[in-house]
């Protein structure tokens, strides 16, 4: 054996209790084992095993067996076994590997500069034994996941590692039968009057994730009475979609793709949830969820509130990007808020103004949505003008007004 590997040998005992003493620092989840010995000891033995695992497989490159990966699989059910969570369960990955990096590096320091190809032999060993090790230790988690876990949990386990970057979600797709995509529409429901949680409305739920194979869970409380539901909605292959545009197209100019089924699906939730929402959605590739996410509860709380019937939809950033500007202009927001109260005198003109521009301002259209006569409807029209001085067929006129009637549909001026 090598100068590099006996030096790391030497030091085994002393890293390893390094290793525990850093897990309890820094993650407080790994505060009991003040209290546990046994557990204590189970986490030394595993860090001494690793240690000793390394300086007898890397001299020659040997991998790790497959005893060896099942032993460090059953640390992996050990910890989710004991409630670890996601979290933390990836901050002991980054922290352990963070450790094994440092060992090595104090260890070549010790040689004063020797030992070089010992280095290199065992950095070429540990990239890729340890990756085997992270995905043998994620398995044994989910397997205790996927046992203790009801199905809807394991769902919002699956949303939460994915919007985290988590590599868990591999395991945690193949338990719950999902296939993971290359892009999703992240879909964000806003709900202004949050519903109780209660067992009827997981079980729907459920039947709907179940249904549409997608990734649900729950935005976090916003301590308002507010809330909010997020779905994972799969797309279809870049391959497939690039097929439909054309080579001309700037990328960065085409609007947000979305499946074609996201209105069914948000029909859907929404029925399930039984009160008005907003929904906005935003795709992205699975390393770009987190981004996503927050520019679909942008759209959501820009867009209108609506119930669960025809006229809810999904929005886009290409639906909103004018409220959503409007919104970070007090002085434009103020004086749309302004345009808004002048209509109130009218008969029903805010409504009347929504159906017009969700109708494309096609005045039969918008006649028989509002079920009067095309006269009650031109006469609508012209007292919106009256009281506004703005034509609501103009330019003008559908910059502003559809601009008014969503800032005031959205909720937000309460």
């Amino acid at each position: 054996m090598g100068s590099l590997f006996a030096e790391l040998a030497r030091r085994a005992s002393t890293n390893a209790r390094r290793e525990v003493e850093t897990y309890k620092r820094e993650i407080p989840e790994f505060g009991f084992l003040d209290k546990d010995s046994r557990a204590r000891a189970e986490t030394l033995e595993h860090a001494m095993w690793f240690r000793r695992r390394t300086v007898e497989l890397s001299p020659d490159n040997s991998e790790l067996s497959g005893d060896d990966l099942g032993y460090i699989a059953s640390m992996g059910e050990l910890r989710a076994g004991a409630g670890m969570s996601l979290d933390a369960r990836q901050r002991v990955l980054r922290v352990h590997t963070a450790l094994m990096l440092r060992e090595i590096n104090e260890a070549t320091e010790a040689q004063r500069g020797g030992g070089v190809d010992e280095l290199m032999r065992m950095m070429a060993w540990f990239a890729p034994q340890g990756e085997r090790g992270i995905g043998a230790y994620r398995q044994g988690f989910v397997r205790v996941l996927r046992r203790r876990m009801p199905y809807a949990e394991q769902v919002a386990l699956l949303a939460r590692s994915l919007l985290s970057g988590d590599s868990i979600s591999t395991e945690i797709a193949a338990a719950v039968d999902m296939e993971l995509p290359d892009d999703f529409a992240v879909t964000v429901f806003r709900l202004p009057d949050l519903p109780a949680v209660d067992r009827f409305l997981e079980n729907e739920i459920e039947t709907l994730v179940k249904s549409h194979q997608v990734p649900v869970m729950w935005g976090p409380d916003n301590g308002d009475g507010s809330g909010e539901l997020i779905a994972l909605v799969p797309l279809i292959s870049g391959a497939a979609e690039a097929e439909n545009v054309s080579p001309h197209t700037v990328p960065d100019l085409l609007p947000d793709r979305t499946p074609d089924h996201l209105p069914d699906l948000v029909r859907d939730f929404a029925r399930a949830l039984g009160r008005p929402c907003a929904v906005g959605t935003a795709t992205a590739p699975l390393s770009g969820l987190a981004d996503a996410l927050d520019r679909a509860r942008r759209i959501s709380r820009a867009a209108p509130l609506r119930r669960a019937d025809a006229r809810l939809r999904p929005h886009t950033l290409a639906d909103v990007f004018v409220e959503l500007a409007v919104v970070d202009v007090p002085f434009v927001d103020a004086w749309l808020r302004d345009v808004a109260r002048r209509l109130d005198s009218g008969p029903d003109l805010l409504v009347t103004l929504d159906a017009y521009y969700r109708h494309d301002m096609h005045r039969g259209a918008t006649a028989t949505a509002l079920n009067v006569h095309t006269r009650t409807l031109d006469y609508r029209l012209r007292r919106v003008r009256e009281l506004t001085g703005i034509d609501p067929g103009s330019t003008r006129g559908v910059r502003t007004l559809s601009a008014v009637v969503t800032r005031r549909l959205s909720g937000a001026w309460r």
